[in-house]
């Protein structure tokens, strides 16, 4: 591989989750800039490549976005083959799409390297199939935090007939469902809470729209996590017709 930058996603945390093209880039890698939820066990693959921390996580210290931007554009020009290493897909609420512009606009080669997003696997992981014909028409995924801390179009999302998976949503759990009952979204609704999808350490809550605050407390959830909302999320336990039918 030529001197580039390669945006990779390294997948929510199991480490045999990692694409064939993801292990390809790490291999070829000099420099590898790791995301804080990455799982260390994947720097198997980066060998002989100068690996640096670049954490993002929120409430807690941050490497500043500007520095990570400066130390991919070092690096590259310095001849070397880059890889920025982030946890699931880089370009689902991962910063993939405005690195890779912002390397471009320096003339910098980029290249992203799809990764399986916590969502999608945690929801596996549990038993639960995001879009279930009869059931659910779609998936939305949406963040509960954003940059200049604007509001979701809620009453869309209860309207929109599809499952919802939100991440980020600890730490707005009442707002969240204040917000869908608002929206038209029934109390009964199910929802499923994973806790660090993938890993062996995962954990699951399932509860209900008006419950899953209440639930959260008592099941002590921590991020990372991500929630399910929709009859989908009952689909393990057998209720999806009780939910449909509520």
């Amino acid at each position: 591989m030529s001197a580039k930058v390669w945006l990779v996603g390294a997948g929510p945390g199991d480490p045999e989750l990692l694409t064939l093209k993801a292990v390809r880039a790490m291999r070829e890698a000099d420099v590898v800039l790791i995301d804080d939820l990455v799982n260390v066990a994947v720097l198997e693959h980066c060998v002989g490549a100068r690996v640096i921390a670049v954490g993002k996580r929120g409430g807690c210290r941050s490497t500043p976005q500007a520095f990570i931007h400066r130390l991919m554009l070092r690096y590259a020009r310095q001849g070397k083959c880059v890889v920025r290493l982030k946890g699931g897909d880089p370009c689902i609420f991962g910063r993939g799409g405005e690195e890779a512009d912002w390397l471009r606009a320096q003339g910098i080669e980029v290249e992203l390297v799809n990764g399986i997003t916590a969502g999608l696997a945690g929801a596996t992981q549990c038993g639960i199939s995001l879009t279930l014909r009869g059931v659910s028409r779609g998936v939305t995924l949406v963040t509960a935090h954003t940059q200049d801390d604007s509001s979701l179009n809620w009453q869309a999302l209860a309207q929109s007939g599809t499952t919802l998976v939100v991440y980020m949503g600890v730490a707005k759990l009442s707002e969240i469902r204040d917000n869908l009952l608002t929206g038209g979204l029934l109390a009964t609704t199910p929802v499923a809470m994973i806790e660090n999808a993938s890993l062996p350490h995962q954990r699951e809550c399932r509860s209900t729209l008006a419950q899953m605050q209440t639930d959260a407390l008592a099941f002590e959830l921590k991020s990372p996590a991500i929630l399910v909302i929709g009859e989908v999320a009952a689909s393990q336990a057998g209720l999806i017709e009780q939910a449909r039918s509520a």
